[in-house]
């Protein structure tokens, strides 16, 4: 894999029950880009995002991750491997029992030989880096869901990944607090150079943060390119979803579906 390509995801196939949910995904994310990953609801990107953490494993095709093919890693392969990445769940995902200096110094409790002295400046530094060192010794449940956030991006920092990874980073927050989460995005990877994926819907976030976009859709990848070709973009599917619109081939498609086969299980046409 060429040196500048930090994850290849490779005809990419998953089902679940029955119903495939990703099928035969192609997607390149360069060193130190922010790509973006977007979709309707039930479009795979959770599912791709997902494989690229090595939390499941494909039916078919690979992703490599800094040069490491997923597939092929054990136990404890994938365990080395995570420490070079961070992730930033959707909800922050904080341990209510710990302080959120405490949630931020477990990774290097758990991962480093570091002393406590050490480990204490390591996360002031990174709570400072999404502006909550003075709020070090709060607990979860005292803080806003904003600030949830940044301190599970602190967290995510902790080992200095090379990769991070952000669940629908602006879920749940204002527009304001959202608008401050994409500038820390945007901050992380001008001044650290870290390639960043992030899985979202919300289009002002995603035209905000982005150096290039994918859009998948009924787990298909079917437009990559950077915001402004995007913007300008002919497809009439991409153009729908990136502009909110009722009308389109989307919501056409859906409105094609029989409803009286998908109640009854039955085909009019045919009589079964």
């Amino acid at each position: 894999m060429p040196e500048e390509i930090a994850i290849s995801v490779e005809e990419l196939v998953k089902s679940f029950d029955g119903h495939v949910v990703l099928d035969g995904v192609n997607l390149q994310v360069r060193r130190g880009e922010t790509m973006v990953v977007m979709g309707g609801s039930g479009c795979g990107k959770s599912t791709l995002l997902r494989h690229m953490i090595g939390s499941i494993f494909p039916d078919s095709g690979r992703v490599v991750l800094l040069g490491e093919d997923l597939n092929e890693l054990d136990g404890a392969g994938l365990d080395r491997l995570r420490l070079r990445f961070g992730i930033l769940f959707q909800s922050g995902a904080l341990f209510n029992s710990m302080t959120v200096g405490e949630n931020v110094a477990l990774p290097l409790v758990e991962h480093t030989e570091l002393d406590p002295a050490t480990i204490e400046i390591m996360v002031k530094m990174k709570l400072e880096a999404v502006g909550l060192r003075e709020h070090a010794d709060k607990m979860p449940a005292q803080i806003s869901g904003g600030m949830k956030k940044r301190a599970g991006l602190a967290r995510a920092l902790a080992l200095d990944p090379e990769i991070l990874f952000y669940d629908e980073p602006s879920a749940g927050l204002d527009p304001v607090t959202s608008a401050e989460i994409d500038q820390l995005i945007m901050d992380l990877s001008g001044k650290l150079g870290v390639t960043s994926v992030v899985v979202t819907h919300e289009m002002d976030s995603a035209f905000r943060i982005a150096s290039r976009m994918a859009m998948l859709d009924r787990g298909r990848v079917v437009a990559v390119g950077t915001p402004a070709e995007f913007r300008d973009s002919a497809d009439p599917m991409v153009k729908q979803f990136i502009n909110g619109l009722a009308e389109g081939p989307i919501t056409a498609r859906r409105q094609e579906s029989n409803y009286e086969e998908d109640i009854l299980g039955v085909s009019p046409r045919h009589g079964r």
